[in-house]
């Protein structure tokens, strides 16, 4: 019994489930569980030395359940470790990370990204399409419009004279299959290409794909385009390879072609040759279609039947595919440009045709004459207008009776600005463009001309900017005086082409050569105080030969600058600091200048000052004029309200003295 005993307090987790959350501990197998308090109650056993079946003693089974705890922390502490160890290794340390070298941390960087590029890759690859928009404005849209126009010129020129001339078709039957259905092709992609080509609206390029859609889908082009793909050609097994007129919705895609050529004449830098160009390309294919029509009803009339239509192919002269083609352009040229010269029709349809043709021909005719005139026009309107005006300075010239050097001066000068084409008004050909538009050209044109004069180096650059909308550019004539000693400085020049000298009073004696890019004038247009010739000129220039030069005035660049105080004054410290460096500024006469300033701003002050107060007078004077009237009219409502009551007053009096005399009379009657 006692044996007995002692075996199941040996082991009492034979016979006892374990405490729930305390002596079970999941396992790293499937479904295994371990009851550690038995294998630790089983070892505890092992060592514990037997004494005759005596109960152990309290101090035994305190060790005992210390060693459970143990045992059991130890397993949840390795559990937990074996999981964080995995989450560590793909999660960084932030802490760590902060101790880390550049390079480190940037290779780090790189491995981490690397999966997220690639993630990113495939999405880009997915959304490439979808971000992909057509800039109606864009030169890729331009060659892709020069890529369809190719297409659909081949079958506006092709399938007419395959469908009417038989052998042509017959011949390169495998070559116009293949160059068919490019076409088709091309016609499909420009289907595709319509639907991701973007519009503006508000003045943005819009990109999203269903306005996009929307946008081409619900236009009349759209159903045009629809059907010129439509496989009508699907009828070649019905009817055979040689009927190319199935193809004739091919036609359609037009607009292509015409919106190429708008395109291109807005793009080239000679539009009028373009426009012709295009006129005659236009004739061709009328041309071309008219001869083609010719061929068809000389077939159905019957080849050789009489004399106007196309003789028979059996003789061996006109059997020739090439001369039979020739020859109905030629008959079509005359008919179409009313020449005539061409065999008389016979029947009553071929009198219909020709009729037809004689009212297409005289549209054309006029078409041509009125285009090609207006376009010569165009090309000779520069010099019509130029012309105009040599005219009449010739003109005036004769009428005051102008001597002859004076007057062959003036027509060389007209005939040099017009051969180096200087005969352009600048500021009258951007007039219309805006402010923006013009400042951008002018900089293109002039900025670096500007650049070169010393007081307008490092100068501001919205400074440059206004100054070269004011450059005006003038042509002298050789021997002309630019400016002469003495003279009040109005101007500054700049020279853009030609040879100046710097000459003395006599005009021959030569002191200095000023070629282009030098510029002269600017200090006497500041004023400097105390510049020893004041505002006036230094020197006499002269131009040796043609001079082309750049002309800015003393109000353009005191305008200019107004806006530009610390510009203004940087400026004249240049302009000094030129005249010092020349020996032509006085010093004292610039501390003089300075108290003389002072002065004028006082005065400027006290000229300001009385300007106020008289607008300050005349408010008060208008204020008081207004009282004024306003008191009259008080003064009028109160004498019409005095009167009104002394009326009443007078009623009333008037009443009671005519109640007391009836009172007075009924009184005194017996």
């Amino acid at each position: 019994m006692m044996a007995k005993n002692n075996g199941l307090q040996s082991s009492p987790a034979n016979h006892h489930p374990c405490p729930p959350g305390q002596a079970r501990v999941e396992g790293t197998g499937p479904t295994t569980r371990t009851c550690s308090t038995q294998d630790d109650a089983s070892e505890l056993q092992r060592g514990m030395p037997s004494n005759g079946g005596e109960q152990p003693p309290a101090s035994a089974f305190q060790g005992r359940r210390t060693l459970a705890r143990i045992a059991r922390l130890v397993l949840v502490l390795r559990d937990w470790a074996s999981r964080s160890l995995h989450e560590e290794q793909q999660k960084p340390d932030p802490f760590l990370e902060r101790f880390q070298g550049t390079e480190f941390q940037a290779v780090a960087a790189r491995i981490a990204s690397d999966l997220q590029d690639e993630e990113a890759e495939e999405g880009n690859k997915r959304k490439k399409w979808q971000i992909f928009v057509v800039d109606p404005a864009g030169d890729w849209y331009y060659c892709w419009l020069a890529v369809v126009a190719v297409p659909v010129l081949y079958n506006w020129c092709l399938l007419i004279a395959r469908a009417c001339f038989n052998d042509l078709q017959e011949t390169y039957v495998v070559l116009w299959l293949v160059l068919d259905y490019v076409s088709d092709s091309i016609y499909i992609g420009d289907i595709v290409i319509r639907l991701r080509t973007g519009f503006l609206e508000q003045g943005l390029l819009v990109k999203n794909t269903k306005k996009l859609r929307d946008n081409y889908i619900h236009t009349l082009q759209f159903k045009l385009d629809v059907l010129s793909i439509l496989p009508t050609d699907l009828a070649y097994f019905t009817v055979g390879l040689h009927c190319p007129e199935l193809r004739f919705n091919r036609l359609l895609r037009f607009s292509r072609m015409f919106e190429f050529f708008n395109r291109t004449e807005t793009r080239t830098s000679h539009p009028n040759i373009f426009r012709i160009s295009n006129l005659v390309l236009y004739i061709l294919v009328i041309i071309h279609w008219n001869a083609c029509i010719y061929y068809a009803i000389s077939k159905a009339i019957g080849l050789g039947k009489d004399s106007w239509v196309y003789p028979n192919i059996t003789d061996p002269e006109y059997s020739n595919l090439t001369l039979g083609y020739v020859y109905c352009l030629y008959w079509s040229t005359l008919t179409l440009t009313t020449i005539g010269e061409t065999p008389p029709p016979v029947t009553d349809e071929e009198y219909l045709f020709v009729i037809f043709d004689f009212l297409i021909g005289v549209l054309i005719f006029a078409t041509i004459v009125g285009n090609v005139g207006s376009m010569i026009s165009n090309m000779n309107a520069t010099r019509a207008e130029f012309q105009a005006k040599v005219d009449a300075i010739k003109h005036y010239m004769q009428f005051h009776k102008v001597s002859k050097d004076v007057e062959t001066k003036v027509i060389k000068w007209f005939d040099y600005v017009w051969t180096n084409k200087k005969a352009v008004d600048e500021r009258e050909v951007l007039k219309n463009l805006p402010d923006k538009l013009r400042a951008e050209i002018a900089i293109n044109v002039h900025l670096e001309t500007l650049k070169k004069v010393r007081i307008f180096q490092n100068c501001e650059a919205d400074l440059l900017v206004e100054l070269v909308l004011k450059l005006r550019p003038q042509v002298f004539s050789p021997g002309d005086y630019i400016c002469r000693k003495g003279d009040i400085g109005k101007e500054m020049y700049i020279i853009k082409e030609g040879k100046l000298a710097v000459v003395g009073d006599d005009g021959t004696t030569q002191y200095a050569l000023l070629t282009a890019g030098s510029c002269f004038g600017e200090i006497s247009i500041l004023n400097i105080k105390g510049s020893k010739m004041g505002n006036r000129r230094t020197a006499n220039i002269r131009s040796l030969g043609y001079s082309d030069l750049f002309c800015l005035s003393k109000e353009d660049l005191m305008e200019a600058v107004t806006e530009y105080p610390d510009a203004k004054k940087i400026l004249e410290e240049r302009g000094r600091e030129i005249l010092i460096k020349e020996g032509l500024l006085d010093e004292s006469a610039t501390e003089e200048s300075t108290e003389g300033k002072s002065m004028e701003e006082r005065l400027d002050s006290l000229a300001l000052n009385l300007d106020t107060l008289h607008t300050r007078f005349g408010r008060v004077l208008t204020e008081y004029n207004d009282a004024q009237k306003k008191l009259k009219q008080r003064i009028a409502v109160l004498e019409s309200q005095m009167r009104q009551q002394d009326l009443e007053d007078f009623s009333d009096s008037s009443d009671s003295l005519l109640e007391d005399e009836v009172k007075a009379l009924l009184g005194g009657t017996p």
